[in-house]
Order: structure tokens, then C-alpha cells, then sequence
């Protein structure tokens, strides 16, 4: 099991490069096709309208972006045939909350950035991961807005509750799984208030997993109820200094917003190594 078609979303952002450079490394160890899909913020026709010189603003915002997506696209190309990675360069126009998932739907990963405020030119829409990892149906690999310097998945701590969620997530980061020089399955005490008979241990979820020729380490950890589980998880991310965290997320819809679950929430907003989501 391998991955054969990667996605990665690029935009103006300072963290578009290592994105893309994580992105062509994987591609070259799954020997996986790698599509670039170029997306920017597009912002709300109406807001022309508010105050005089607004639209001339963003017709000159909008050239700076093309000139820096054109010379990502040149980048990108250089870089994919020095790595000898076949790969498609997409350039979209429209809401990204929108274009973004249908094409990450034809995807086997589909790599993406974490939140940063600090970089204005990241943001696509609002809650954009959120809907990315809800309506893609595909396995998310979010990257930090720190450096990734290595190629994900040497070693790889696995987020485990016996949900739906962390089940998909484990099979969906298989091909990670089996090139790993190290797999931990962590399952937290404090997670476990459903009834005893619908538990699955981790020590059971980790015998499928080494049916695939994976060695795992099981890890249980003892927590009171009232500590975050998303602080455990990045605590033990870091004390095994892992490079890849893999969990189900978890959300659901209030009116027009998502709301993310407790752990997945915390992950999102403080990790420091990528993590690959599954919903």
C-alpha cells in the first residue's frame, strides 16, 4: 500500500516553499504523482464598494500574487524535474472553502498548512483547515508554521481512542507506517468514558497494524479527567521526539461554523511536527 497521488496547496505565504519542498519529498519516496494547486484569498466583491480606492488596492494586491505564484510555478517545476517527480501545476480562482476539497478529493494525500496569523498572505477563508479536513474525505498531512527540515514519518506517534476517526487515520497513514524506523500507539486513560464493551485496546488495533509487517509500541498513559487530551498528546510528541503525529479530527456543525473537537482543536493550534488527520 503506497500512496500514488499527492496534493499539495500552495499560496503567497512564507511557508508555501517548505510546503512545497516536503511535498516533493514524499512524492519521491511514494513515487507518487505531485499536484501543486495554487490557490490565494479572494476577497468579497462587495468590499469594493465600501470606501473610495479599495478596488485599486486590490487589483494591485492581485498583481504582486500573480507574479509571486508565477514564480512559484517556475520554482516548482525546477525543483519537481531535479527530483525527477512527474507532477501538475493548478491554478484556481474562487472561494477556497469551495475549490479546494473537490480536488482534494481525487487525492490519496493531501498535504496543507497549519493556521498562522502572523503570515496574512496564508489566509484562504474562514475556518479553511477545518472544512479542508471535513469535506475532503481524504488524509490530511498539516504542516507546522515552524520548519519541517526532514521528510515526515521516520517516527511516528499514533493518537489511539478506538473511535472511527482513529481508526481511518491509522489506515490511512499505512504507507507511512511501514517505512517508519519507529511507531508508538498511544491510547490516554481520560479518553475512555464510552462502556467497556465498546473499548478496542491498544495493544488489540496494534496487532492489525503489525499484520503489515509494522513493529509497534504500545504506550498507555494514566491522566486525570480534567487534563486536556490534546496537551498529553503534544507533551508525549515531544517527549519521544517523534516527526509525525497521526489522530482522527473531530468537529461538528453549529450554524455556519465548525467546531473543532477539544484535542483536535489543540493540536491544530500548538503543534510543532505535522500530523496527519483523518475524519
Amino acid at each position: 500500500m503506497t500512496y500514488k497521488s499527492i496534493l499539495v496547496q500552495l499560496d503567497t505565504g512564507i511557508h508555501a516553499h517548505t510546503r512545497m519542498e516536503v511535498a516533493l519529498r514524499l512524492a519521491q519516496k511514494f513515487r507518487a504523482k505531485l499536484t501543486a494547486l495554487f490557490t490565494t484569498y479572494l476577497p468579497d466583491p462587495h468590499a469594493f464598494y465600501v470606501m473610495a480606492g479599495t478596488a485599486a488596492y486590490y487589483a494591485e494586491h492581485e498583481r504582486q500574487r500573480h507574479e509571486r505564484g508565477a514564480a512559484l510555478e517556475r520554482l516548482f517545476h525546477a525543483e519537481a524535474a531535479r527530483a525527477k517527480v512527474e507532477t501538475r501545476w493548478i491554478a484556481t480562482a474562487g472561494y477556497a472553502n469551495d475549490i479546494v476539497p473537490p480536488y482534494a478529493r481525487l487525492a490519496d494525500l493531501v498535504i496543507a498548512g497549519q493556521d498562522d496569523a502572523q503570515d496574512p498572505e496564508s489566509f484562504l477563508a474562514d475556518q479553511f483547515v477545518e472544512h479542508l479536513l471535513m469535506s475532503a474525505g481524504r488524509p490530511v498531512l498539516l504542516l507546522p508554521s515552524t520548519d519541517v527540515r526532514a521528510t515526515p514519518g521516520q517516527r511516528v506517534l499514533i493518537a489511539w481512542d478506538g473511535s472511527r476517526e482513529a481508526t481511518r487515520a491509522i489506515h490511512d497513514a499505512m504507507p507511512f507506517l511501514s517505512q517508519a524506523a519507529d511507531v508508538t500507539l498511544l491510547t490516554v486513560n481520560a479518553t475512555r468514558t464510552e462502556p467497556s464493551a465498546w473499548r478496542i485496546p491498544g495493544a488489540d488495533i496494534a496487532l492489525t497494524i503489525a499484520r503489515h509487517d509494522v513493529k509497534v509500541n504500545v504506550r498507555e498513559v494514566s491522566t486525570s479527567d480534567d487534563t486536556p487530551i490534546g496537551d498529553v498528546l503534544l507533551s508525549q510528541a515531544a517527549e519521544s521526539g517523534c516527526d509525525l503525529i497521526v489522530m482522527g479530527a473531530y468537529a461538528h456543525s453549529r450554524v455556519h461554523e465548525l467546531v473543532l473537537g477539544g484535542a483536535t482543536r489543540t493540536v491544530l493550534q500548538s503543534m510543532t511536527v505535522p500530523v496527519l488527520l483523518s475524519h
